[in-house]
């Protein structure tokens, strides 16, 4: 029924990850499975779209970020890709910071709207990400920040070779447990 495709292409993006929470604060752990792998084409962020990737963004994470997150994901900006669905619908994000003299790359935040989960665009996301990675031989290392009860995201990275190097306590001031895990994936490179 083309009349659906319709009615979602016009709804807000509030409208579209309205449920947020459950893939914030998961309940168990469980098994990916796909609902069905939806074509998107990616695109860098630029002074045009920074405020369609800030309401992303409100909608999909229980934090709001500042405007030194999206400064500092504008430098990154190579390492910072966005995923269109049907060419024009801002459907998810992989946010980057390269950090350390640029020997390390920082994922600050992937995401993608509840309607579009399940459906291979987070994985691309990363695909993505960790290909830049590998094309940019001055970076060592990839790190990011899971809360310590998001089994799903622990999962879902150790799936691409990340493990869990530390955990910090009281990290989130805002969302509860406040605990978070550091994951890791090296890039060994050869010295020169």
């Amino acid at each position: 029924d083309d009349s659906i495709g319709a009615t979602m292409a016009t709804l807000s993006f509030d409208e579209l990850a309205s449920d947020y929470d459950a893939i914030v604060k998961p309940k168990e752990a469980f098994e990916q499975k796909y609902k069905k792998k939806l074509p998107v084409v990616f695109g860098p962020i630029t002074d045009k779209n920074v405020e369609q990737v800030k309401t992303l963004n409100r909608s999909i994470f229980p934090v709001k970020y500042n405007d030194k997150f999206y400064t500092d994901v504008q430098k990154s900006a190579e390492h910072t890709q966005l995923a269109y669905y049907s060419t024009d619908i801002l459907v998810g994000a992989i946010c980057c910071r390269v950090e350390e003299g640029g020997k390390r790359l920082y994922i600050m935040t992937i995401g993608v709207l509840a309607p579009y989960r399940s459906c291979g665009i987070g994985t691309e996301l990363l695909e993505q990400g960790l290909k830049q990675v590998e094309a940019d031989s001055h970076i060592e290392e990839v790190y990011l920040h899971v809360q310590t009860s998001n089994v799903e995201a622990i999962n879902f990275y150790k799936r691409f070779g990340f493990t869990i190097k530390d955990t910090i306590k009281n990290y989130y001031k805002r969302i509860d447990p406040p605990d978070c895990h550091v994951l890791v994936k090296p890039f060994p490179r050869e010295a020169k």
